[in-house]
C-alpha cells in the first residue's frame, strides 16, 4: 500500500517505516497517526512478513510532536462548554496507536535521529531497543503549549528514569541529549550520525533472525510493568507454554544439542 506520511520497506524480514514529512520534521498529524495504524495492524495480522521492525524518520528530524498545524493532539472540535477537547484526538487516534505498537508480536528498533519530540518522544521509546544517533535530543515539549505529556509518556518515563527525572523532563520541558538519554537509561544505544541506520538495522536483522519466542519475551516485559510477582510467574509459565510448541524451539534444542548455529524460522 502506498502511503502519504510513510515509507515502508521489507529487507530480510525486517520492515522500515519511515515517518516521511521532513518539512514538519515528521510531525505526527491525524494523517500520519491513521497510516502508523494500518502499517503496524498489517504487521500484527501479518499482512507484511517481517519477524521485526525498524522505525525511523526521513531528513533531520525523528517526529517534531503532533502536527498543530494540521490537526493534531491539541483538537479543533469543540467540547459541550465551547472550548476545544485537547484529548478527543488522543482517545481516536494516539492511544489506539501506542498501544497497537506495545502490542506487536515482533520486536521493535527505533532509530532516533534529530529531534523525538512531544508524541514522538513517546513513539521512540516504544522501541524494544532505542538506538539514539548523537545528534538526537528527546523533549517533553507539552508544557510549552499548556498541555499534559500524552501517548503514554507518563506511564514510560517513570518507569524507565525513576520518578525525579520523568519530572524533570515533563516540567522543565528541557532537551535531552542522546548521551544523557544513555546515562539515564532511557535509551540503549548512542552511536555517531552516521552509524544510526546500520546499528539499528544490524539490531534489527539479529532480532529478525531470531525465534519466534521474541515476540513473547517482549509481551512478558510490557506486562511485567504492571503485574505483581504471582502474577509474572503465571504469565512466564503461560508465554513458556506456546513457545515450547513452536518449530523454533526443536530446532534451537536440536542446535544446541548437535553444536551448531539454531536457523530460526520465526515459526
Amino acid at each position: 500500500m502506498d502511503y502519504a506520511k510513510l515509507k515502508v520497506e521489507i529487507r530480510e524480514g525486517v520492515a522500515i517505516v519511515t515517518l516521511s514529512d521532513p518539512a514538519t520534521l515528521n510531525a505526527a498529524g491525524l494523517d500520519m497517526g491513521a497510516e502508523l495504524t494500518d502499517v503496524f495492524k498489517r504487521v500484527s495480522h501479518g499482512l507484511l512478513e517481517a519477524r521485526a521492525v525498524v522505525l525511523t524518520g526521513e531528513g533531520r528530524g525523528f517526529c517534531s510532536g503532533a502536527n498543530l498545524a494540521g490537526g493534531g493532539a491539541a483538537g479543533r472540535e469543540l467540547d459541550v462548554d465551547g472550548r476545544p477537547d485537547a484529548g478527543r484526538a488522543l482517545e481516536t487516534v494516539y492511544n489506539p496507536l501506542v498501544s497497537l505498537i506495545r502490542d506487536l508480536p515482533v520486536p521493535l528498533v527505533t532509530a532516533v535521529n534529530g529531534a523525538a519530540a512531544g508524541v514522538g518522544c513517546s513513539f521512540a521509546l516504544m522501541g524494544d531497543i532505542v538506538v539514539a544517533a548523537e545528534s538526537a535530543y528527546f523533549l517533553q515539549a507539552f508544557r510549552r503549549i499548556g498541555l499534559v505529556p500524552d501517548g503514554g509518556s507518563t506511564y514510560l518515563l517513570p518507569r524507565l528514569v525513576g520518578k525525579a527525572r520523568a519530572m524533570e523532563m515533563a516540567l522543565l520541558g528541557e532537551k535531552i541529549p542522546a548521551a544523557r538519554a544513555l546515562d539515564w537509561g532511557l535509551i540503549n544505544r548512542c552511536v555517531p550520525d552516521a552509524e544510526l541506520m546500520p546499528t539499528a538495522l544490524a539490531l534489527a536483522a539479529e532480532l529478525a533472525a531470531g525465534p519466534r519466542s521474541l515476540g513473547l519475551i517482549r509481551r512478558a516485559i510490557w506486562d511485567s510493568l504492571d503485574a505483581g510477582w504471582t502474577e509474572q510467574l503465571q504469565a512466564e509459565r503461560a508465554a513458556q507454554k506456546l513457545a515450547g510448541k513452536t518449530d523454533d524451539f526443536i530446532e534451537g534444542v536440536g542446535a544446541f544439542l548437535q553444536k551448531r548455529p539454531a536457523a530460526f524460522k520465526g515459526r
